[in-house]
């Protein structure tokens, strides 16, 4: 299995709700690294997994709408607890629309899986990973 990864990072403000959460049930903000890997098991015609550069473009346009955002007054995400696992999943799935609609250029329709990290320090992380079928 061949594989590309690109990386942005975001900042975001929300609150949790919940025992389970001590002092985040307070509004805080947090700083992520994001990383999205696309795996494919035969290269294009082109000999890449996908064109880096669009797939920067189409990570930069899936995280401009949250990025410096209060994910608490969001309609999309009301009633939701923005965890960094939530995070991965919404950002899988536009990225997974990226895919299939040609955002990511000739042969990003050829994509079978996508990982996506969020790394929230240093030391921990959490990550989405699914086939596109």
């Amino acid at each position: 299995m061949f594989a590309v990864e690109v990386r942005d990072h975001i900042m975001i403000a929300h609150s949790f709700r919940g025992e389970l959460f001590g002092p985040a049930q307070r509004l805080h903000g947090a700083t992520f690294v994001i990383d999205v890997a696309f795996f494919r098991r035969e290269l294009t015609t082109d000999g890449v997994v996908i064109d880096i550069g669009r797939a920067h473009d189409a990570l930069k346009g899936v995280l401009s709408p949250i990025n410096y955002q209060n994910l608490d007054e969001l309609p999309e995400f009301a009633g939701k607890q923005t965890t960094t696992e939530f995070l991965c999943k919404h950002i899988f799935d536009n990225m997974a629309v990226a895919a299939r609609s040609g955002a990511l250029g000739p042969g990003g329709e050829g994509v079978d899986r996508i990982r996506v990290s969020l790394h929230e320090s240093h030391v921990a992380r959490a990550w989405y990973e699914a086939d596109l079928a």
